[in-house]
């Protein structure tokens, strides 16, 4: 079986598709899908190529094969799967000899998900599940879910997979020249959530060459225990005397996948440019080689959609305000659906150093799963840092970690024998750091040896259900001093024993220590520095308090967590530390900071301020609006703020704008002319991510965009740029297939139009290939589109 083979011996993929059905006559605007019925003899010939060349493992011609795309054929999605796999089949039997597997190959649907896109997350799940049910009814021996640029819509894929086949799943990601993913994701981050969702074998595929993949290899090789899949670009597309082609050749490419093999892939093949040479090359130079067998880490490690968080020696901050417990405001906020509110309590938190924000909505009177739900998703829109799921109803935790955007806490699990058989299997299935509560049947031990005696049962249970020591985390439970006072000293000694034992994380909810007595502050800081002095790896406590955060940067100044000095210095050398540190009921949000942190109802409350004061709207907008816009842009650009955290901002951006027109229109003062750029997906091409990103930034800036949507014919772009007399087109293209609509659609531009500049972008160009095809401009990303377009039209 494949899953024997896989990780323990090297295999080797196919190649590239799409380019070589474009040298047998793929026209630009076909579907790729649809040659598997209309000319199967030369998928075939595509495939005995490959297999003939050596590869293990082919992958069916199905990448785009899903009701997304095929929606208006007059062919059916099965007829086209099924015949994919059939194609795939009798080239297998055609060629003979050893051991060949077929994939189903899953790509990306084209559209992004919610809340940045209008495509709904289960329904993502149900598109996925369907084809990939199709493909195990059609003969496929795994599914490849490949080429995906956000976190979110791999969750997607592989629950849509897991929940309609049994096949084994592999998963590789496109990662850019940064290391980061379309929203931003790392190679860690992505790592946590796939492990988690127990995948067989991750990677990477397209985007790169196999020169720009050694380093992000190595990240794969220090933080993965599974078996990694390495599948590069045949270097980076050019363009000659009319036609695509890709720089890396045969020999260089597998010289270079030989040293990826060294460093820890196990199963490696070709993307975009990459021919059966390019394989057989590889084959013939690697194939006696051994491998580095996975190696199972132990890295306790949390993510969200961008960026990972791992438990180490460094103790970790677990803000703890988004939890009603002794919270009025928060329980109003709750109750009368005040999300900005709650938002503004995860910035703050996130802002005064909270590496994971506890997350609750517990009241006995809201739908608490539906709450649950909405502000986790809400969060992930204005915040990059993990969440921890705080619940002890199982079907909102179950419902949380579905919906929830990368690894999470989950707080929590304890001995009792009810609570393990409810909560392992969601962390089986779901992936995720789990809470173990040290309390059981009896209760909660008085002694530190009877809750570390519960931390080992819990640990033992959940191994039957693979879950690893490395994704638990102790809670030894801190009882109040006022009814007990040996508490502190019993919860002290079982931090050091559970450590000493088991090896595991642990985490504490510090302020209860102090319940029923006064100066509270003062206890819980004494008690936390005391516990961190015993190895708590994280307690979960209130960021905005002076004397928490006080105890927590001390601690790291003197156990040397604080390299030079730096954030100690930093906080406490030069402004008085309660100016620094204010809570969230008194902190201001202006309509610029409201934009940049992507807060709709503070924006709309700051703009109706700013109008009430006779602030001139045109004044806000470029006083207040586009300033904000510029910041968020910067930091998009550098990398400190993630294309959710983009999208949010434009959003409230667009909110306060509507007010400011609305009052221009009130008072019959004029509105700035608006300058016209056209974007479209060019003919062939049914990808419009980067196009609907670019569109919501450019309309935020002041331009209206005329979006003529995806699939776009070169007559219909120049024929509105003439009606409209357009001085700038955005083109995108996704596929190596479509490059030469694009190239068309210029050329004509410059016939019909010449005084129009043209800006492309998508994932197959570069600076160079946009040189050759005759663009004006390479938006590398969608803000440079955006600073090209203001530069240009002076706007």
């Amino acid at each position: 079986m494949l899953k024997d083979r896989i990780g323990k011996e090297l295999l080797f993929f196919d190649g590239g598709m799409g380019t070589l059905l474009q040298e047998k006559g793929l026209k630009p605007g076909e579907l790729p899908e649809l040659w598997n019925i209309e000319r199967p003899e030369a998928i075939c010939q595509i495939h005995r190529d490959y297999l003939e060349a050596g590869s293990d493992l082919i992958l069916a011609n199905t990448f785009g094969a899903n009701r997304c795309k095929f929606h208006s054929q007059n062919v059916s999605l099965e007829e086209v799967i099924q015949t994919a796999l059939e194609n795939a089949r009798r080239a297998v039997r055609q060629v003979g000899g050893k051991k060949r597997y077929i994939g189903m190959d899953l790509g990306p649907t084209g559209r992004l998900l919610k809340p940045l896109g209008d495509l709904e997350f289960e329904e993502a799940c149900q598109v996925f599940g369907e084809a990939a049910k199709l493909g195990e009814k059609a003969g496929a021996d795994f599914i490849h879910i490949e080429t995906m640029s956000d976190t979110y819509e791999v969750k997607a894929a592989v629950l849509g997979a897991k929940e309609h086949t049994q096949l084994p799943i592999f998963v590789t990601v496109v990662f850019d020249e940064r290391g980061k993913m379309l929203t931003g994701g790392t190679v860690e981050a992505v790592t946590a959530l796939l492990e988690g969702l127990r995948v067989d074998a991750i990677g990477m595929n397209c985007g790169l060459g196999p020169e720009q993949m050694i380093g992000l290899v190595k990240e794969f090789r220090k933080y993965c225990s599974l078996p990694l899949i390495v599948k590069p670009n045949a270097g980076l597309p050019k363009q000659k005397s009319g036609r695509v082609y890709y720089d890396v050749e045969p020999d260089v490419f597998a010289e270079r996948m030989e040293e990826i093999i060294d460093l820890g892939a196990s199963a490696v093949g070709g993307c975009c440019g990459t021919t059966p040479e390019h394989i057989q090359r590889m084959i013939a130079l690697c194939e006696k080689k051994a491998i580095l067998l996975p190696e199972e880490k132990t890295i306790t490690v949390v993510s969200s959609y961008s960026q990972a968080v791992e438990f180490s020696d460094v103790p970790l901050i677990i803000g703890e305000r988004i939890n009603p417990t002794g919270k009025k405001r928060l329980k109003e906020a709750l109750r009368s659906h005040d999300l900005e509110y709650i938002l503004r309590e995860g910035i703050v938190q996130e802002e005064k150093g909270a590496h994971i924000l506890d997350v609750n909505t517990g009241l006995p009177d809201i739908n608490e799963k539906e709450v649950m739900t909405e502000v986790i998703k809400e969060l992930q829109s204005v915040t990059s840092i993990p969440l921890q799921i705080d619940t002890v109803d199982i079907p909102t935790m179950e419902r949380a970690m579905r919906f929830y955007n990368g690894k999470p806490m989950i707080n929590s699990v304890n001995g009792k024998k009810e609570s393990m058989d409810a909560v392992f299997p969601l962390i089986q299935k779901y992936g995720g750091v789990v809470v173990a509560l040290t309390l059981d049947e009896n209760g909660i031990p008085d002694t530190a040896e009877g809750r570390a005696d519960i931390a080992g049962k819990i640990i033992c249970e959940a191994g039957k259900y693979g879950i690893l020591p490395k994704d638990i985390v102790v809670d030894v439970l801190a009882m109040t001093v006022s009814s007990d006072p040996e508490s502190a000293k019993t919860t002290l000694k079982a931090l050091r024993l559970v450590r000493e034992r088991f090896g595991v994380r642990t985490i504490l909810g510090v302020s209860n220590i102090s319940f029923g007595l006064p100066n509270r502050p003062q206890l819980n800081a004494v008690f936390y520095t005391m516990a961190l002095q015993q190895g708590l790896s994280a307690g979960i406590i209130n960021p905005s308090s002076d004397a928490m955060m006080q105890s927590y940067d001390s601690y790291r100044a003197l156990m040397n967590q604080d390299e030079n000095f730096e954030t100690y210095i930093c906080r406490y050398g030069q402004q008085d530390s309660d100016v620094i540190r204010h809570s969230a009921e008194n902190v201001s949000v202006n309509l610029k900071n409201a934009i940049e942190k992507g807060l709709k109802q503070e924006a709309a409350q700051a703009t109706k301020a700013l109008l009430s004061r006779g602030e001139d709207a045109l004044s806000v907008i470029h006083t207040y609006l586009i300033p904000a816009l510029d910041e968020v842009g910067k930091g998009f650009e550098s990398g400190t703020v993630f294309l959710p955290q983009l999208l949010m901002s434009a959003e409230t951006a667009k909110i306060a704008f509507e007010i400011l027109k609305e009052a221009m229109q009130k008072n019959g003062s004029s509105q700035e002319e608006r300058e016209k750029i056209i974007l479209a997906t060019v003919k062939g091409d049914i990808h419009d991510i980067g196009k609907n990103i670019v569109k919501v930034l450019l309309e935020n800036y002041g331009f209206e965009v005329l979006d003529l949507g995806k699939d776009v014919s070169p007559d219909r772009i120049v024929e509105t740029a003439l009606k409209e007399n357009i001085r700038l087109v955005g083109l995108s293209a996704l596929m190596t297939t479509t490059v030469a609509s694009m190239e068309e659609t210029i050329r004509l531009l410059r016939k019909n139009k010449p005084d129009c500049r043209v800006m492309v972008g998508g994932a197959v160009l570069n600076q160079e290939y946009a040189d050759l095809i005759g663009a004006d401009f390479y938006g590398k990303d969608a803000m440079q589109s955006v600073y090209y377009a203001k530069e240009l039209l002076k706007k």
